[in-house]
């Protein structure tokens, strides 16, 4: 079964938004995990504007379920991930002011530079992902720098879902195939929701995750937070 990952960023952004504690991010987190779900993820950015470190470092204890990091390998990145030493690292190429992810990483042009960070996380017993499109040439760079699995950026698929699965799903199909060929285990997100998520599940093979946040926590300001993990597992069944 493909675990869901839930990303509580934009539980973070709301309680910024007045200060305090409101909602509670923690309990929040732990309320993900007896709903359900399978990980937790969190996208610490250098602005701090909804995850903080100290969030970061909070969790880590208190999850049963796996933690997954995602973020730009900075220097103060990558400090936080080997203090915390989350279950997965998902590497990101967002640029630091980035409102969020918006291309995979280009594989080949940053080869060593993530061959180094990745060799550096492994040392750790941190298992990597790295965020990329569904280029064929890059997928092969990902398995040249060693990464353990890919996680397929999936905003082409949601925005032209509705116009036409089939060929919305084409590319990350035969990306699905290609990854796994060279022994990349498969994780997927960006814009996935109940309306598209259970498609893209039906086709991709060896889905292992799908991290979804934004979607989910605005499912769940109308159906509740319980009601609305149910309904992404379902999906993914």
């Amino acid at each position: 079964m493909t675990k869901l990952s839930v990303n509580i960023n934009k539980i973070a952004l709301l309680r910024n938004a007045r200060g305090g504690n409101m909602p509670d991010l923690l309990k929040a987190a732990q309320d993900c995990v007896r709903f359900g779900a399978q990980g937790i993820t969190v996208h610490p950015r250098p602005d701090e504007r909804h995850i903080r470190y100290q969030d970061v470092k909070d969790l880590k204890p208190l999850l049963s379920v796996e933690f997954n990091i995602e973020g730009y390998p900075s220097k103060e990145f990558l400090s936080l991930v080997e203090d915390v030493k989350p279950n997965q690292v998902t590497l990101v190429p967002d640029a630091p002011d980035a409102l969020t992810s918006n291309a995979g990483w280009d594989t080949i042009e940053n080869k060593a530079f993530l061959k180094e960070v990745i060799d550096s996380l492994k040392k750790q017993g941190i298992r990597t992902s790295i965020f990329i499109d569904t280029d064929l040439d890059q997928i092969e760079g990902a398995a040249a720098v060693g990464t353990d699995r890919i996680e397929l950026y999936t905003e082409a698929y949601a925005k032209n879902y509705s116009k036409n699965p089939e060929a919305a799903i084409e590319a990350y199909n035969k990306a699905a195939h290609r990854a796994h060929k060279y022994g990349l285990g498969i994780n997927a997100g960006h814009d996935l929701n109940l309306d598209n998520l259970a498609y893209f599940h039906k086709n991709i093979p060896h889905l292992l995750e799908v991290s979804i946040g934004h979607a989910l926590i605005a499912d769940a300001l109308y159906l509740g937070l319980e009601n609305t993990i149910q309904l992404y597992l379902r999906q993914l069944k």
